[in-house]
């Protein structure tokens, strides 16, 4: 006989009570509004506006036609290929150096991370007062040494470009190192010990171990330094202000001569063509990211 109380019906679980996040999405609102528009007037205006600027056509006719913009989008382009590519491939090796667990290689760490750390701007004017060539110290020197008179380092164009990617390297070369040293850092030490128990080399064990843990980490800072390098017009404004002739004028910098002349629709319209050249990058950038 079936009893009762399996036969009563299961009553239904009560339902919980509805949350009231009203409270909270008023906060959370109240909370990121300042924040919205901090963002829509410093960034999203200026940014609305410097392309309302750019889409005038007559703009771009006009700084294509200017010789001195197809010099600096050269200059811009050997920045790229070369500084970068120079400078990433130095701090391959140097976080190379500086992950050797030695006392004295901290110390020199140290001293080697100074140049980034320190403002641009009286950094990059000392290497311009050193580069004087009537009173610099650099062609004081190079008189005691050989009784003869140094170059006029910042008169001429090949010279003056190369120092500006020598400064640029220099400032900017101790925080891709940290970056490297962290992604060497980050590798398994079993791995390392077990390559020298088969008897590898280290030129082996940087290509079978070290380069393919390292080779995202590379490309990703190779692509950002790109992009920071493109915003860079302190090396090149500061060391040379475009001159000779201004002849070593980079993107950045030509947008800040356009200024000065009172044109801020080519400053803008110099600036989107640099465009091109970021998207693609920023986009292969992502990709790899997103895998």
């Amino acid at each position: 006989m079936t009893s009762a109380a399996n036969t009563a019906p299961i009553a239904a679980p009560a339902a919980s009570p509805k949350k009231d996040d009203g409270g909270w999405q008023w906060w959370g609102t109240l909370l990121v509004a300042p924040y919205l528009a901090v963002f829509a007037v410093f960034v999203l205006y200026p940014v609305g506006y410097g392309f309302w600027l750019g889409h005038n056509l007559e703009s771009y006719v006009e700084i294509f036609h200017d010789p001195i913009f197809l010099r600096a989008a050269v200059n811009t382009v050997l920045f790229l290929l070369i500084a970068v590519n120079l400078k990433m491939f130095v701090a391959l090796l140097l976080s190379g150096f500086f992950a050797i667990p030695r006392w004295w290689i901290r110390i020199l760490g140290l001293l080697f991370i100074l140049p980034w750390a320190v403002p641009s701007i009286p950094t990059i004017l000392s290497f311009r007062f050193m580069l004087n060539p009537e009173w610099g110290v650099i062609n004081q020197l190079y008189f005691k040494l050989t009784f003869e008179d140094g170059p006029n380092w910042l008169n001429d164009p090949i010279l003056a470009l190369s120092l500006s990617m020598m400064v640029h390297i220099w400032k900017s070369l101790p925080f891709w190192t940290l970056i490297l040293l962290a992604g060497r850092l980050a590798i398994a030490k079993e791995m390392y010990e077990a390559a020298s128990i088969d008897g590898a080399s280290g030129a082996q064990k940087f290509l079978h171990i070290t380069w393919p843990s390292m080779r995202q980490l590379y490309v990703t800072c190779t692509i950002l330094s790109m992009f920071f390098t493109l915003g860079d017009f302190n090396s090149v404004y500061l060391l040379t202000g475009g001159g000779p002739a201004d002849l070593t004028h980079v993107l950045a910098t030509l947008g800040i001569r356009y200024i000065r002349l009172d044109r801020v629709d080519l400053a803008m319209a110099t600036i989107i063509c640099a465009l091109p050249v970021m998207l693609p990058m920023m986009i292969y950038m992502m990709r790899r990211l997103s895998k």
